[in-house]
C-alpha cells in the first residue's frame, strides 16, 4: 500500500517566528512533528495559520480515503459539526439586520403550534444555548431512517417543558441550532441551503464548501470520510441518525474555503462591524454542557458564549472559537484577534483532540 503524500502550501515570514532564532525550517520541523500521526498510511488532517491578512500555513496530511488512497489536500472537505453554528448564526443575524426578524422574537411566532413553553423562548436564547430546550438526540425514535431538521421540531413538539426557565442558565443546544435552520427557511422563503449558498457560500466564492445532504452529498472527489481507531486499524463511521441535520453540524468545507470565510471575518464581513463584534462578545457565562464535547474543549478561564462563538482568552489575549465533533470527525476554529491570528484545524478520525493542536499552533505562529 503507497503512503499518503503531503499537500502542503507552506510560506513562513521571519516575522511571524516565536523568536528571533527561529528559522522557516524549524518551524516546518515542528509542525510536521504536532501531525506526525496523521501522516502516512492514516486519517489525515488539514490546517490554516493566517497571520495579519497572510497565510503563513497551509498544509495536509494523511488519507482523505483510506480505502481508496486518496490523500488529503487544501481543498478536502470534512464535516464541519459545529463550527457549522457560526455559519447558521450569521444567517439569522444577515435577517435580523435585514429587519426580517428580531432577535427578541418568541419560538412561536415561527412555529405556533409548539408547546405554550416555546413563547418564552426568544432568538437570542437559541443563538447563545439558554433556550432551556430538551437535547433531541435523547428523544429520537427508534427506527433506522436518519433525522432531519423538520424531523427536530417533530420531536421538540412533544415535549411539554424545558429544562430550565429560558435565559436563566447555559446548556450547549444542538436542538436550538436545528430550529435556527427551520427559522431561516422561514423567514427567507427558501431551503437553509440555498440561503447559506446565495448568501454565504457564493459571495466569498466558497465554491467547494456545501451541505451535507442525502440527495447531493458532498462531491466525492474532494470529501473526506470519517474513521474511528478500532484496536490497531481503522473503521469508516462516517454517517449517523443525526448527520442530515443541517443547522447544528451540516457543512462540508475545506481549509481552502475557510481561509475565504477568515479574510470576510477580518476585513470585509458579511454583517456590519458590530453585529459581528456582538457573536463574538460574551451574552452568556459558558459551561461545557451538551453532546459535542469538543466545541467546549478549551481550558481557559471566564468561558463564555455570543452567538455561534465560544469566548474566552488564551495565552492573556482575548479568544473567539469553536469545536466540532461528529462520527469520524474533530476540528477547531481559532481566532486572537488582538493578534491578528487564526488557526484552523480539520481532521478524519474520531482520536483527534484538534483544540490542543490549534493552541499549539497558535502557540508556535503567535508573535
Amino acid at each position: 500500500m503507497r503512503l499518503a503524500s503531503t499537500t502542503a502550501i507552506l510560506l513562513l515570514f521571519p516575522l511571524m517566528a516565536t523568536a528571533q532564532s527561529t528559522t522557516k525550517r524549524d518551524l516546518e520541523k515542528e509542525t510536521d512533528a504536532l501531525f506526525r500521526e496523521f501522516a502516512g498510511n492514516a486519517p489525515g488532517a488539514s490546517v490554516l495559520v493566517i497571520h495579519n491578512g497572510k497565510v503563513v500555513l497551509k498544509k495536509s496530511y494523511g488519507f482523505a480515503n483510506l480505502e481508496a488512497h486518496r490523500a488529503a489536500t487544501p481543498q478536502t472537505t470534512y464535516r464541519l459539526a459545529s463550527v457549522t453554528k457560526q455559519f447558521t448564526a450569521t444567517c439569522i443575524l444577515l435577517l435580523m439586520e435585514r429587519g426580517k426578524l428580531s432577535l427578541d422574537d418568541p419560538l412561536t411566532k415561527f412555529f405556533p403550534d409548539f408547546p405554550a413553553y416555546g413563547a418564552e423562548i426568544r432568538v437570542r436564547h437559541l443563538l447563545n444555548h439558554t433556550s432551556g430546550l430538551p437535547a433531541y438526540e435523547d428523544l429520537m425514535p427508534e427506527g433506522t431512517e436518519p433525522v432531519l431538521d423538520a424531523d427536530v421540531l417533530a420531536i421538540l413538539k412533544k415535549t411539554d417543558k424545558p429544562y430550565f426557565a429560558p435565559g436563566t442558565q447555559f446548556r450547549y443546544s444542538n436542538s436550538g441550532y436545528s430550529l435556527l435552520a427551520l427559522i431561516v427557511e422561514k423567514v427567507s422563503g427558501m431551503p437553509f441551503p440555498e440561503f447559506l449558498e446565495r448568501n454565504i457560500f457564493k459571495p466569498l466564492q466558497m465554491n467547494g464548501t456545501s451541505m451535507n445532504l442525502r440527495a447531493t452529498p458532498p462531491a466525492e472527489a474532494r470529501r473526506a470520510y470519517g474513521y474511528s481507531r478500532r484496536n490497531d486499524g481503522w473503521e469508516r463511521t462516517d454517517q449517523s441518525r443525526t448527520s442530515y441535520v443541517l443547522g447544528d453540524g451540516g457543512i462540508y468545507s475545506s481549509v481552502d474555503d475557510l481561509e475565504k470565510w477568515a479574510r470576510a471575518l477580518d476585513s470585509k464581513p458579511l454583517v456590519k462591524s458590530a453585529t459581528l463584534r456582538q457573536a463574538m462578545s460574551t451574552t452568556v457565562n459558558a459551561r461545557p454542557l451538551g453532546e459535542d464535547r469538543t466545541a467546549t474543549s478549551q481550558s481557559d478561564e471566564a468561558l463564555a458564549y455570543g452567538y455561534g462563538w465560544f469566548v474566552s482568552r488564551y495565552r492573556n489575549t482575548p479568544a473567539v472559537w469553536h469545536g466540532g465533533s461528529t462520527m469520524g470527525f474533530r476540528n477547531h476554529i481559532l481566532r486572537l484577534p488582538e493578534k491578528g491570528l487564526t488557526v484552523v484545524v480539520l481532521t478524519n478520525r474520531n482520536d483527534s483532540d484538534a483544540a490542543a493542536l490549534a493552541r499549539r499552533l497558535a502557540d508556535l505562529f503567535m508573535p
